[in-house]
């Protein structure tokens, strides 16, 4: 790792960098071990981190709360220039981006409450409440295990079937 100037007041600690953006010192080194965010260390070899890493975690924590994948912010830091912090513009670009992914997400979440409302709201669980969700048992024709739980990608609402798990 580069070596950090003694005194040199650009650099903050991990309890600084911590304190500052409200993340814990131990996620803040899962994000240096996933390539997120990087150090210096001093003489001493403590870390120290430039002050712009206040920015990459800001990005990190919001595409977090969005629920995007840490390998996809990854990706889309490493898409950057020189590894530079995100600008305005750059965030602008990446959530054009995972924009439809998020749409995507949200029509499945949707379609999940519906079924459940459905279904399962009824609260007596059975085939009767099922048929009226797969009339002539047409999912059973698929084979054993859950079905109508991933979107098939079609964007018309409908679910694909999903292989059982080992063990059920």
């Amino acid at each position: 790792m580069p070596q950090v100037a003694a005194g040199a007041h650009h650099a903050l600690s991990i309890g600084e960098l911590s304190d500052r953006s409200g993340v814990a010192p131990s996620a803040l080194h899962f994000y240096e071990r996933n390539g997120l965010i990087s150090s210096a260390r001093t003489s001493g070899n403590q870390r120290r981190y430039r002050r712009d890493a206040l920015r990459r975690v800001a990005f990190i924590r919001v595409s977090q709360r969005v629920g995007i994948p840490l390998k996809d912010i990854r990706a889309a830091l490493d898409s950057l220039p020189e590894g530079r912090t995100p600008t305005k513009r750059d965030w602008s670009r990446l959530s054009r981006l995972w924009r439809a992914e998020l749409d995507a997400r949200i029509a499945a979440l949707e379609h999940l409450r519906s079924d459940l409302d459905g279904c399962i709201g009824c609260g007596c669980l059975s085939l009767k409440a099922s048929r009226l969700q797969n009339p002539g048992d047409s999912l059973g024709d698929g084979g054993t295990g859950a079905r109508r739980w991933e979107p098939d990608g079609s964007g018309g609402g409908s679910y694909a079937p999903t292989s059982p798990s080992k063990g059920q």
